[in-house]
């Protein structure tokens, strides 16, 4: 819990003085049962009204101090927890973007989620209980006993009979409570993942009617999560009649005692009346202690969880290399040029060979159209290039220098991104094609848009630029989300534009037009597609099979020197005699 909680160290000054109010707090609450005994002794029992009236008005301001002292620490408590909340969140979601892809893949994304929202709220809370009552309730317990051994230890040493096995029984029940809420929380991850991918695949569930599974897969897994919270908590429930049993039978023989000492006159009624109200105070306490362990047990699981994100090390993240760190061995070549030199790669934690050997070198301003059967390499070929994994061996170079020693950030900034599945944000459109370049001008925007092929169709809209996108574009076809994708990378003016099978929701004609608008870009492209007719367009073609390169070079030149590509030619054209 270290590494988490240290994120509260801003807020040290804030969080000493509720610290300090709490305190104050308890030592009213400790002081409360000796003016009663005053009343009692100096005031009842001697029928002295003045000394009832004045010790009674020490009590009512007390009383009113520690009201004020307990609002003032709750706005503190409540300042420090939301401020290290706000922090840790932020924290996490920094690292998380830091994360190289091999790293991201190690943790679901529901997983992440959980740690984000429920894990940092089980911390926050903790953190404001601790500034209230969780480092309060044993204080004042202790502080209590303490109290009663200065007004009359031989009655006190009663409270002490079940202090060791409170103790013992409430460090076993914290070890306990740790190990079932993890498990907890582990419960609650699966059932964001099964809620996340039921609601991602919305339609497919529909279409195929799988309401009745989706619902069914739902319940088993949320039953478990109900069953591992009710064990955790049913466990828990254990404390507090436990601890009430031990406590109250001290507390008789406080009573039984007390009386004894009181009728032989060793002891004042008020003395005894101060020990009880010392016992029922820490009684109280002790009944509070079964919720700070499950705060505590929640926390610690929550914690260790937020600890595996925040202390993944350098290798698990993209670093900047420093000015002096890179490397000018090579001068820049031509702006926008590309060169693999035998790239194999395997992704981490795997020996599967995806890509092999693979070399090729494209011009400035040249295209390349990518393609092979599924699971060839192609995606993964264009997500070394933009450094999302680093290549197993042999060398990547961009302008002449190897992507190594690029610095991200400008790597990156060279490069125009269209994945494979389009994503959008919510948002209006124009707030999403400015997402690839936030101070670009609107009549940038437009261009983009013109030459997506998107621009007629976003005027056709009742707000048109300022129409908002639902969730992942849910209001849009898949050929606009595409157009909408392509229109986003290019506002970027990028060197190189990666469009990873992004216009295949797209008609002949529409995409015949995005072609002819992009020719008047000076930008290397790498397209990946399963369409000859696209491909003919382009200056090279490499085609993949099984990670390897099958064949390179122009649409005639491979009509000549592969088999492969030949077939693929063959059996396109077979499909549009049939669709004619």
């Amino acid at each position: 819990m270290k590494t988490v909680y240290s994120y509260v160290k801003p807020y040290w000054l804030p969080a000493l003085f509720a610290f300090i109010l709490m305190l104050t707090e308890l030592f009213i609450e400790l002081v409360q049962p000796l003016i009663i005994a005053k009343i009692i002794d100096d005031g009842i029992v001697v029928n002295d009204i003045e000394a009832i009236k004045n010790w009674g008005i020490v009590l009512v301001f007390l009383a009113i101090v520690a009201l004020i002292a307990g609002i003032i620490n709750s706005y503190f408590a409540a300042h420090v927890a939301h401020s290290f909340g706000f922090d840790l969140r932020n924290a996490l979601f920094s690292k998380i973007q830091a994360f190289t892809m091999a790293t991201y893949l190690k943790f679901p994304t529901s997983g992440l989620i959980t740690r984000l929202t429920n894990d940092v709220t089980q911390v926050q809370n903790v953190l404001f209980m601790s500034l209230r009552i969780l480092v309060r309730a044993p204080l004042s317990a202790s502080l209590s006993l303490v109290m009663a051994f200065i007004i009359n230890p031989k009655i006190a040493l009663f409270l002490l009979i079940g202090a060791p096995i409170v103790v013992g029984f409430l460090y076993f029940m914290v070890k306990k409570g740790i190990t079932y809420f993890a498990q907890v929380q582990w419960r609650l991850d699966r059932v964001n993942r099964v809620l996340q991918e039921c609601l991602q695949a919305i339609r497919l569930v529909k279409a195929y009617m799988r309401n009745e599974y989706e619902s069914s897969r739902f319940q088993q897994v949320a039953n478990s999560l109900k069953l591992d919270t009710t064990r955790a908590l049913r466990i828990m429930e254990f404390i507090m009649p436990a601890l009430l049993l031990i406590m109250n039978l001290s507390l008789l023989a406080v009573i039984w005692f007390g009386s004894i000492e009181v009728s032989t006159g060793n002891a004042q009624v008020g003395e005894l009346v101060a020990i009880i109200n010392y016992a029922m105070r820490v009684t109280g306490n002790f009944s509070m202690f079964a919720f700070i362990i499950i705060a505590i047990a929640r926390a610690k699981a929550s914690s260790d969880r937020m600890k595996e994100v925040l202390l993944v090390d350098g290798n698990g993240l993209e670093v900047e290399k420093s000015e002096s760190e890179l490397k000018n061995d090579n001068l820049i070549e031509e702006i926008g040029t590309v060169r693999f030199e035998k790239v194999s790669f395997t992704y981490p934690n795997t020996e599967l060979l995806v890509l092999s050997d693979i070399s090729f070198e494209i011009k400035q301003g040249e295209k390349l159209a990518i393609m092979g059967e599924t699971g060839s390499g192609k995606t993964t070929l264009l997500n070394l290039l933009p450094r999302f994994y680093e290549p197993t061996s042999g060398k990547i170079f961009v302008n002449g220098r190897n992507v190594l020693d690029w610095q991200l950030e400008e790597l990156r900034a060279m490069i125009g991104f269209v994945p494979q599945k389009s994503l959008l944000f919510t948002g209006s459109i124009q707030e999403n094609l400015k997402w690839g370049k936030q101070d670009a001008i609107f009549s940038e925007v437009r261009l983009a848009a013109e030459q997506a092929q998107i621009h007629e169709t976003v005027e056709t809209f009742p707000n048109k630029y300022d129409t908002r996108v639902g969730q992942k574009g849910v209001n849009l076809s898949g050929g606009q989300k595409q157009r909408l994708s392509i229109a986003r990378a290019l506002v970027r003016k990028s060197r190189i534009l990666v469009l990873d099978d992004s216009t295949s929701a797209l008609d002949v004609k529409t995409e015949a037009a995005l072609w002819d608008a992009l020719e008047e870009e000076n930008t290397t492209m790498f397209v990946v597609t399963q369409k000859v007719r696209t491909a003919k367009t382009m200056d090279k073609i490499l085609l993949l099979h099984d990670g390897k390169v099958e064949a390179y070079g122009t649409h005639d030149e491979l009509l000549q020197i592969s088999e492969r590509y030949r077939q693929i030619v063959e059996s396109q054209q077979e499909q549009v005699g049939e669709e004619g």
